[in-house]
């Protein structure tokens, strides 16, 4: 039997490949995928063969990653639990394409994650596989051993003579790292009342120890993509490289965030994405000035679908192709430039152009304007308010009928006492 395990070289896939070879008999091919993180993956290979591996694999998906994958998430505007940027989510579709190409490739009949019972990554993959590779076996190792801690798991290498160099056994944070963004869970993270220490922030200077001085970047898209930086036309993977660059020394892009994993629980995750950051809200500047402000609603609509999608692993869907091309149409026009400013860890907008704006400054002045008369709003007005007025109509009724209703009950009520009082006899 032949196994594709999606590697990274750290504690679980170091012990996945040794205990998928004992509990199945298996040849396990690793497949690591480079998608930015620091390192690579070329240092991988001589550990996953030391490991037990039989073959080994590292796939550069740094350009598909960042055109294919991180950029139609910009356009769409996606973003999960109001801050989160999808960094993580996003990268796994492409490399769960690129695992099952390797098992058709290497007449593989199963493929195997490191990811654990209680996270997103697990559902990530293996609806990817389902989409993909229906007829793979699918292995999850932590949902079948008897591993429970990071300590056992260390416990079962020294057993079995895996060797573990430049494994930190007094790791405090899970991180998963690419182009896009990098992420910090677990440890002292796990408390959501305590703050992120600065040991916690590879990428971004403290905003407190950023210049003083602000940055100014001017961003060019077509079609909602971005193109240019200051005028210099880059690909997205240079453009990416360089806003990370440019926002981290200006400590852009920080978010703590309290989120919702898809199998029910509540985790904390905290993000450094200071070129996602920036592109999304220069975007949507952008859009501001091009867009209808129906087209802009549709949009708002449907981003947080787009974000759910992605966080929970459908990307191989009709409905994400449906949603593309939704997008598509929308972000045609959306071309142009923004100016911004960084500064101690905030963006702002200086200025934005678009060939295609909607905005007539003519129109949008308090004056007098030839494409538009003041009186020609008073029909407008008269016909807006119609189901004000209307309502107002109905109160009055409903007032009136209440005011007679009262009046009623009064002589009623004044009637039956008069009736009482000549029942009573004299001297009663």
């Amino acid at each position: 039997m032949k196994i594709v395990l999606g590697y990274s070289g750290g504690l679980d896939t170091s012990v996945i490949v040794s205990w998928l070879r004992e509990n199945y008999g298996a040849q396990v091919i690793c497949m690591a995928a480079d998608v930015g993180q620091r390192g690579g993956v070329d240092s991988l290979a001589a550990k996953a063969l030391a490991t037990g591996a039989s073959a080994f694999y590292g796939e550069d998906l740094r350009d598909e990653f960042v055109s294919d994958y991180a950029m139609p998430v910009l356009r769409a505007g996606a973003v999960y639990s109001r801050k989160y940027l999808l960094g993580t989510a996003m990268a796994r579709p492409l490399i769960s394409r690129r695992m099952v190409e390797v098992a058709r490739r290497t007449g593989a009949q199963a493929l195997a994650h490191g990811c654990t019972g209680k996270g997103n990554d697990q559902l990530r993959f293996e609806l990817s596989f389902a989409a993909l590779a229906p007829d793979l076996r699918v292995i999850a190792p932590w949902r079948e051993w008897d591993i429970a801690s990071r300590e056992d798991a260390f416990a079962y290498a020294r057993a079995r003579g895996i060797a573990l160099d430049g494994i930190d056994q007094e790791k405090l944070y899970s991180r998963d790292e690419n182009l896009w963004h990098i992420s910090h869970e677990g440890g002292p993270l796990e408390d959501p009342a305590r703050q992120p220490g600065r040991e916690v922030f590879v990428w971004t200077t403290d905003p407190a120890d950023a210049p003083d001085e602000p940055c100014e970047i001017e961003v060019a898209f077509e079609a909602g993509l971005p193109v240019a930086i200051d005028g210099r036309s880059l690909s997205a993977r240079a453009l990416l490289a360089e806003l990370n660059e440019t926002g981290s020394a200006h400590g852009v892009g920080r978010a703590d965030v309290i989120e919702d994993r898809v199998v029910g629980i509540k985790s904390r995750g905290v993000y450094e994405t200071p070129g996602g950051t920036i592109l999304l809200a220069a975007l949507q500047e952008l859009e501001q000035l091009v867009l209808s402000r129906s087209s802009l609603a549709l949009k708002d609509q449907l981003a947080p679908r787009y974000a759910d999608l992605v966080y929970e692993g459908r990307w191989w869907t009709p409905e994400r192709e449906a949603l593309d091309a939704m997008v598509d149409s929308l972000m045609a026009r959306v071309a142009g430039s923004v100016r911004m400013r960084l500064f101690k860890g905030s963006v702002s907008v200086l200025s934005r152009r678009a060939p295609s704006s909607l905005y007539d400054l003519d129109l949008a002045s308090f004056g007098a304007s030839e494409g538009y008369a003041h009186a020609d709003s008073s029909g407008f007005v008269k016909l807006f308010s119609l189901p004000q007025r209307a309502l107002a109509a109905q109160r009055e009724v409903d007032a009136r009928r209440g005011r007679t209703e009262t009046m009623r009950s009064g002589t009623a009520a004044r009637s039956a006492a008069g009736v009482a009082a000549s029942s009573v006899g004299p001297g009663g």
